[in-house]
């Protein structure tokens, strides 16, 4: 398919609606670093649309009905809603799911420690990344911290304009011969990703002098003089002790708001888009979508990056056992109703595409390839090689959604992952397919996917979400 940008597309209210939408999202994406923060904001816009808490339902006498709206979390990292249809769940449910993880690095269990006048922590890199990309940049420590006495300690250090960052240093370019004939894997290891913390040695009074009397204003440098003092400084900060971060989970991300990109202001520049561009547009098009014929669902869950693995990832129960429970709230649970239920839906994996890269051209096919600004991306499949690990979308369930998006003027694109045995990727479609489920791939096409900042096209996202809302208004097969 020929690639057409879609900006001439829009009247002058719709390029307004764009902006307005893109506005929230580089917001919801500057706010939003972490899992836990996405999800503590989801349920706050969920709840301001009139979404209830599932759990709070649950053992009551209140059933569900058509137009009711409910959410459910899971340990604060998965969120899952529902606004059940005018048709009972038998007849499906149609589906948008998206993570809300993204590539970044993980302060360790045992981290801190001294070398050569510095404070530092020790990390571990989480998802896929180009490890070079991540030194020299001003970054941010997000997440919790909780005590043993059950207190969760909230963190987020480098994103307001007093706050200091962090840094991962790397070799001057005067001694760096050797390191520069290193392949790029292997430039910057991975255990060389070391966070930066502090460099001034705390100070503590000596009692005593040489012929042991007092003496009080004195000072002397201790042994691990610099890691002392940012000990000491959590301490009066946040209340923490070194072993606490034996139970703590503390996120290394780039500092700094999403930005604006181009002198047209036409792109957005951030953190995490991938995957939080088709989370926030899913869940946009849900709060804005009418009540319609079969249940509309939103699943936004963690761990996508590695695997869908852990208790929150989309390989867990946590999916079916929400359906389980809203299906029960309706009076129509058995566990032959869930199974007809989740295999007569359909769902949009949405995730994000490559984008055509004007320096790297010869990495696409781009008679099969996604361009910044062509509109909604679709990947009949993703995997690798030989499609190796991908959901295979039917023909039928393809051509049922190009008849509906067509009749809404939804703009598309088709597109691979990459040339043919160049590489590849994996969303969480192929675990939703075994239900029996049609899916397909969807989403926004990105630049410098998994790079510490992104590249998106406001074009893109607005013409996502208003895919997305074709989607749960139209989608009955």
């Amino acid at each position: 398919m020929e690639f057409k940008p879609i900006w001439e597309k829009y009247d002058k209210k719709q390029l307004k609606d764009l902006e307005t939408l893109c506005e929230g999202y580089r917001n919801f994406i500057s706010d939003c670093k972490t899992e836990r923060e996405c999800v503590d904001e989801i349920v706050n816009l969920a709840e301001l649309a009139g979404y209830q808490e599932l759990g709070k339902l649950i053992g009551g006498r209140r059933k569900l009905k058509a137009g009711d709206k409910v959410y459910s979390v899971w340990m604060n990292k998965s969120v899952c809603m529902f606004q059940i249809g005018k048709k009972g769940f038998s007849e499906g449910m149609n589906i948008l799911g998206a993570h809300i993880d993204s590539p970044r690095m993980d302060i360790k269990s045992n981290p801190l420690y001294e070398s050569d006048g510095f404070a530092l922590l020790d990390t571990h890199y989480y998802g896929g990344i180009k490890k070079y990309q991540w030194v020299t940049l001003p970054l941010a420590i997000h997440g919790v911290v909780v005590k043993k006495d059950g207190t969760t300690v909230e963190l987020n250090i480098g994103e307001d304009a007093d706050d200091p960052v962090f840094f991962v240093s790397d070799l001057l370019i005067h001694l760096a011969q050797e390191q520069m004939e290193k392949k790029a894997a292997k430039v910057i290891e991975g255990e060389a990703l070391d966070l930066i913390v502090g460099s001034e040695p705390i100070r503590v009074t000596k009692e005593k002098d040489e012929k042991g009397k007092k003496k009080k204003d004195a000072k002397e440098t201790a042994k691990d003089a610099i890691k002392k003092g940012v000990l000491d400084i959590l301490k009066k900060q946040y209340d923490l002790e070194e072993e606490d971060f034996l139970s703590a989970e503390l996120e290394v991300v780039p500092a700094g708001r999403a930005r604006e990109a181009g002198f047209d202001r036409s792109m957005i520049l951030g953190y995490g888009q991938d995957d939080r561009v088709c989370a926030y547009t899913s869940l946009k098009a849900m709060i804005d979508s009418p009540v319609t014929d079969r249940t509309v669902c939103c699943i936004l869950v963690d761990k996508e990056e590695i695997g869908s693995v852990g208790a929150t990832g989309m390989q867990s129960k946590f999916f079916e056992n929400a359906v389980a429970e809203a299906m029960n709230l309706t009076g129509e649970y058995s566990e032959l109703a869930l199974r007809r239920c989740l295999a007569a839906s359909c769902m949009l994996s949405s995730d994000v595409s490559a984008a055509v890269d004007p320096g790297y051209e010869s990495c696409f096919e781009k008679k099969n390839a996604s361009f910044l600004g062509g509109g909604m991306v679709f990947n009949k499949f993703t995997g690798s090689r030989g499609k190796s690990g991908s959901n295979d979308a039917n023909a039928e369930y393809i051509a049922h959604i190009r008849s509906v998006f067509d009749k809404e003027d939804i703009r598309y694109q088709f597109a691979e992952l990459g040339r043919v045995d160049l590489g590849g990727g994996g969303t969480i479609a192929y675990i939703l397919a075994l239900y029996g489920m049609n899916v397909i791939d969807s989403g926004v096409a990105v630049l410098n996917m998994h790079a510490p900042w992104e590249a998106t096209s406001k074009a893109d996202i607005y013409e996502t979400y208003l895919g997305y809302k074709a989607f749960v208004k139209g989608v009955s097969l």
